[in-house]
Formats: C-alpha cells, structure tokens, sequence
C-alpha cells in the first residue's frame, strides 16, 4: 500500500470527485486544496494514475497526456477541439 501525505491525499480524492464528463484545471484543484497549480501538477505527475487524471487540465485545457487523455474524453464526452479540452462547456464546481 501507498502512504501518501494530506495534501497529496486531498488532491487525489477532489480529483475523484469531478463528475464524469467534466474537468477542473490545476488552479482550480489548487485553489480548492489551499496550493499551488505547479504543487497539484507534481503531484499528479507522481501519483495520478491514482486517480481519474484525465479530468485535470491546464487552464487553457490543454494536457501534456492529451494523446493518451483524448481517449477518455470520447468515452466520457468530454467537449474536446483536437488536443485540447472546451474547458469552459465543462469546467466542474469544486469542494475540497
């Protein structure tokens, strides 16, 4: 089993918590978290495959999985213009 810290922790949780077909960017679990997009960034380069990663993008909506995410896009519907996320059709509302 993994021993993960609080924060890491939080973050992966409100990452599990995105409703399906919908994204959050890294600011917006950050702000949610009480840190920083470069922390949330790190620890989903660490431990998002924990998690429902493809729901966490850049604030522009791009991601730097995007060729392995674009398939869980089509799967969950998620608004999508090639590599790159309609962020603002299916931004969730997040609760940390």
């Amino acid at each position: 089993m993994i021993e993960l810290d609080d924060l890491t922790e939080r973050v992966l949780a409100l990452c599990d918590s995105i409703p399906q077909g919908q994204v959050a960017s890294y600011g917006d679990v950050g702000a949610a978290c009480g840190t920083t997009p470069r922390v949330v960034g790190r620890i989903m380069a660490t431990h998002g495959q924990l998690t429902c990663w493809w729901r966490v993008v850049r604030s522009d909506g791009t991601s730097a999985v995007a060729d392995q995410a674009v398939a869980h896009w089509d799967a969950e519907n998620i608004p999508h213009l090639g590599l790159r996320v309609t962020i603002r059709e299916c931004r969730a509302q997040l609760k940390c």
